[in-house]
């Protein structure tokens, strides 16, 4: 709409200009007619709005065009287990399983992702989306305190996670598992006895030290520890990594299993193994497809003001 009240303003600077050299030409006695006034404004007008049309871009509808997303289903296990709160890993070992996340959102591009914290128990926290930013938030609100109860039940976010998949898709499935190991009835490599899924890749990343650290007890505002969870004798526990048990995951999940630094290159290593996965179509959708057609407006506006500026003036002086 601001182009055609250009369009306007245009033409009426036009008519004034015609007037100002009608006043110009009488000052200095000429007597003078200025031929085809009403036809060059209208010349003008058309001219001026139809550039000015084509500077809007119209387009024509084309038909449609099929969209294919191709990508992976990841759906990333998150250990929330009070032993995620020990600092061998610093600042703990939960934010360092949190800081991996983000880098994998990073460097995902169109691929679905989803939440599964566990600790005695599992459930979905976030379903499969692209939408990362989403995703970036749902990992904000994660904490410990999210699953009553002790222990990791890795067996039972396995499970979910597999059952949760959308089987229609010919992309790899991937379960990327991020925990201490601290499974203390071993029941994780078990359920993959179950499941038989030649599209399934498991992947385990190992976060926690050898040496372990003890497990923290914090106040009501989480930021002072004022004790230590301790064994039935009342001695402190100390949380060591499980890496056997993450390494037989990968294993038998036909994945890998990486350990977690203060550097975080066991992504780099990770997005490397994602990118040799085969991806399949996640989804199809119908763009509906338009062409440009301003030529057809900019072409005969520019030809009408071509004929404006060699309109014969035909003023005849005395």
């Amino acid at each position: 709409m601001p182009y055609f009240i250009l369009a306007i303003v245009a033409v009426v600077f036009f008519f004034l200009a015609y007037k100002k050299k009608a006043k110009i030409m009488a000052a200095l006695h000429l007597n003078g007619r200025i031929r085809f006034v009403a036809l060059r404004l209208l010349l003008f007008f058309i001219a001026f709005s139809l550039i000015i049309f084509s500077l809007l871009g119209p387009q024509v509808f084309a038909g449609y065009t099929e969209v294919r997303r191709y990508g992976l289903s990841i759906y990333v296990l998150i250990d929330t287990s009070k032993s995620m709160l020990v600092t061998d890993i610093p600042p703990d070992r939960l934010s360092a399983a949190k800081r991996i996340v983000v880098n994998l959102l990073d460097n995902l591009d169109g691929d679905r992702i989803g939440f599964i914290p566990f600790a005695s128990d599992a459930y979905i926290q976030m379903p499969l989306t692209d939408d990362y930013e989403l995703a970036r938030m749902f990992l904000d609100v994660m904490d410990t305190y999210m699953i009553s109860g002790g222990g990791s039940n890795i067996a039972a976010a396995i499970q979910l996670a597999n059952n949760s998949f959308d089987r229609t898709s010919s992309s790899d499935r991937v379960i990327i598992i991020l925990s201490d190991g601290e499974e203390h009835d071993d029941a994780s490599p078990h359920v993959l006895e179950n499941i038989t899924d030649e599209y399934l890749k498991i992947f385990t990343v190992g976060i926690g030290t050898e040496r372990g650290g003890l497990v923290p007890i914090y106040d009501n505002a989480g930021e002072t520890v004022i004790d230590y969870f301790r064994d039935e004798s009342g001695n402190p526990v100390n949380s060591r990594l499980n890496a056997e048990l993450l390494q037989r995951l990968a294993q038998e999940g036909n994945g890998s299993y990486f350990q977690a630094t203060a550097q975080g290159a066991e992504v780099y290593y990770l997005l490397e193994e994602l990118s040799g996965l085969r991806r399949g179509i996640l989804a199809e959708e119908q763009i509906r497809r338009f062409n440009p057609v301003y030529q057809i407006f900019l072409g005969p506006g520019i030809l009408l003001f071509m004929i404006v500026w060699f309109l014969p003036e035909g003023a005849k002086v005395k």
